[in-house]
């Protein structure tokens, strides 16, 4: 399978996936507006996420597909399947501990990413909602460890399809379940905490059946003996070892999340709310963009380090840094043009206000101001992995914390929230800056002539593309069109098709050549 055909497979189920997100959360905001129990729910929801990113996708992933990649080119598929078995046994028990821990301590958790929060009853409720949620983490650090298995077996559409299972089941706990427990004179709210759980239940379920087909269930060891021999694993050790400073360097970023949470519990109530609403809208991009790349190119680079073929490698990282401008640029053009037109259109119903929208618009022009970083460090970073290079992603991580915090000491004091988002966006920029000096130096990539003349082409529809869509935002009133629903929704989808006809229309009078770039 081409990179181009993986890559738009996982960009396609990735988009199911976000579009049935985005469902979900303009549920959410019609249904609860953004108040104080929904920033208790934000907040109990990113708690566990937080340990997710630090058991699957985050250091765990890092470390596991490039050795896992390494493993199956250089030692076969029989020593990498007693691998597998022992990784998953591993990961098991260290979960089970976790979660254990974390439902004990919950509170201290929830006072350490908000202690901010004024209403005794919104802590407590987030209290509540993290004891409930925490298992969460461990059904979806297995799924990450499946996820693992399959890309590097070049089967990446379950996977990439997966949290599309999570959307499903809270949309279907806010419109069923959380009326009745109105009914009942409960808060709502812990809905969405029961979809959660079984969103994770769910997610590892279908993952399972495919793994088995493939011969690659792993089986987890129960016995003390089978404990032992899973830790002292050659392989277990090496991913172990990864793990610590991926570890730091996930943890880095996940500390930085923590602290600007912290910072907006003392804001603005809603001001969590506003942040996580404009966060998804973000998501967009860099989950269709860079996650799908960097799902595809890690395992992949990795094979090319093992089999000791430099050329591909770098051609690799080329084609995907060329992909990341192409497509990010008018991303980021369109959230810094067009913000409100997008948030009004897509959340202004229900019990979200006309401020709400603005507020949020805000936030997501401070995110849109580093998509092309954010989206570039999911390319860039894997270039390391594949290397089995975790120290000098984490290096310049730990660098960047200090810059955003910064930042936010300059920024949060004159645009509050939004301080918060733009400094995250400004370090994206840092950091991904950071990494492709980093590989150009070490000569591990090596641009491809002509992108001089590229990025000029890229530039030149991106200003186009600006114009057009700053002129869109101007000419309507998008919150005062709340009224006819209907007709923003269809001004909406004639700005937007009109935004792609302008920029490839742009591109393509320039003389780039899209389809030979996309299957170089």
């Amino acid at each position: 399978m081409s990179l181009l055909k993986s890559a738009s497979t996982v960009s396609l189920m990735t988009l199911a996936s976000r579009v049935t997100g985005l469902a979900r959360d303009l549920i959410m905001a019609s249904m609860f507006g953004a108040n104080a129990l929904t920033d208790a729910f934000n907040v109990a929801f990113r708690i566990p996420n937080l340990f997710r990113r630090l058991f699957a996708e985050g250091a765990f992933s890092q470390a596991f597909v490039p050795v896992l990649a390494t493993t199956k080119t250089q030692e076969g598929e029989e020593r990498t399947r007693a691998l597998i078995g022992n990784v998953a046994t591993v990961l098991f028990w260290v979960l089970l501990l976790t979660c254990v821990v974390g439902v004990a301590g919950a509170p201290v958790l929830v006072w350490l990413l908000a202690s901010g929060f004024e209403s005794g009853h919104a802590q407590e409720a987030a209290v509540l909602m993290t004891r409930w949620m925490f298992p969460y983490i461990g059904f979806m650090s297995m799924v990450a460890l499946c996820a693992g298995v399959l890309n590097t077996w070049k089967q990446f559409a379950v996977p990439a399809v997966t949290p599309v299972l999570l959307n499903v089941c809270m949309i279907g706990a806010a419109l069923l379940l959380a009326p009745w427990l109105d009914r009942q004179g409960i808060e709502p709210i812990y809905a969405m905490a029961a979809g959660v759980v079984l969103g994770g239940v769910l997610q590892l379920g279908v993952q399972l059946p495919v793994l088995k087909k493939l011969g690659l269930l792993p089986r987890i060891g129960l016995t003390p003996s089978a404990i032992k021999a899973a830790w002292s694993d050659g392989g277990v050790r090496r991913i172990l070892s990864l793990m610590l400073p991926a570890l730091l360097g996930v943890g880095v970023a996940q500390v930085s999340l923590m602290i600007n949470t912290q910072i907006a519990s003392y804001l603005t109530p809603g001001s969590v709310t506003w942040l996580f609403y404009a966060d998804r809208l973000m998501e967009f991009p860099t989950a269709l963009l860079g996650v799908a790349l960097g799902v595809v190119l890690t395992p992949q680079l990795a094979s090319a380090k093992a089999a000791g073929d430099a050329q591909r490698y770098s051609d690799m990282l080329d084609w995907g840094l060329r992909l990341v401008v192409l497509l990010a640029v008018p991303c980021a053009v369109g959230l810094l043009a067009f913000a409100e037109p997008l948030v009004a259109t897509l959340f202004h119903r229900g019990a979200l206000q006309s401020s709400d929208v603005s507020k949020i618009a805000l936030a997501l022009v401070g995110y849109g101001a580093g998509l092309v970083g954010l989206v570039a460090i999911k390319v860039l970073a894997p270039g390391y992995f594949a290397s089995q290079d975790m120290r000098t992603p984490v290096k310049i991580a730990v660098a960047v914390l200090v810059l955003t915090q910064i930042m936010n000491a300059v920024l949060v004091p004159w645009i509050a929230h939004a301080g918060l988002a733009l400094s995250i966006g400004l370090g994206a920029l840092v950091n991904a800056v950071w990494l492709l000096v980093g590989l150009l130096r070490r000569g591990a990539y090596k641009p491809v002539v002509g992108w001089g003349k590229y990025l000029l082409q890229v530039a030149a529809a991106a200003m186009l593309l600006g114009a057009f869509l700053g002129w869109g935002a101007h000419q309507w009133d998008w919150k005062a069109l709340q009224a006819h629903e209907w007709q923003r929704i269809g001004l909406m989808t004639l700005m937007l098709a009109g935004s792609a006809a302008i920029y490839f229309g742009a591109l393509w009078a320039s003389g780039l050549k899209l389809r030979s770039l996309l299957r170089r």
